[in-house]
């Protein structure tokens, strides 16, 4: 029976090969940084018996520089660390959400009134509002009805919410976007 070997086959590059660390590192010389360190220049061996020295050790953080840039630090520290700048920065993102309020050109006061609350309703979240009339086969015509619609909506908002552009026709829907407006006591 012939072996079937998997060609192309790459292992998954994991969490822990991003850094190279002691034995790992390749290089004739690197830069040495890191607290109870003498920055400087070092043969590779020398750098290896400082963090061997101290107990920790060397981790190689920028490898594209020249010489690359390595530092004395216990390793387990080192990706603790890494894992909790990552969860700040995930912290610190917003998120934007777009709720969408769909209309047709001829929608009457009672839905255009039932609509308008909940935009308001996603306006106060902090949710951005996209509201737009969709025009299904010759209602294209009544376009004026749509405009109309759409600036009467951002009318009725405007305390709430600002429109980031002017309403726009793309094929047979006439869109606009609402950011609501920041309130800052």
């Amino acid at each position: 029976m012939a072996k079937h070997f998997r060609r192309n086959y790459r292992r998954p590059v994991r969490q822990e090969d991003k850094h190279r660390i002691n034995d790992r590192i390749r290089v004739p010389e690197v830069r040495l940084v890191g607290e109870n360190v003498e920055q400087g220049v070092y043969p590779l061996d020398k750098a290896k018996a400082i963090a061997a020295e101290q107990g920790l050790d060397l981790i190689e953080i920028v490898p594209n520089s020249k010489p690359p840039v390595c530092r004395v630090l216990d390793y387990s520290k080192f990706k603790y660390e890494q894992k909790k700048k990552q969860k700040e920065l995930k912290a610190k993102q917003q998120k934007t959400v777009i709720k969408e309020i769909r209309f047709g050109p001829n929608t009457d006061d009672h839905d255009f009134n039932f609509k308008l609350k909940h935009a308001e309703n996603f306006l106060k979240e902090g949710s951005k509002v996209k509201a737009f009339v969709h025009f299904h086969g010759r209602q294209i015509v009544f376009k004026e009805k749509g405009y109309e619609l759409l600036f009467n909506f951002l009318e009725k908002l405007e305390d709430l919410g600002k429109a980031e552009a002017p309403p726009k026709l793309e094929g047979k829907r006439l869109t606009v976007i609402l950011a609501p407006k920041s309130t800052k006591n």
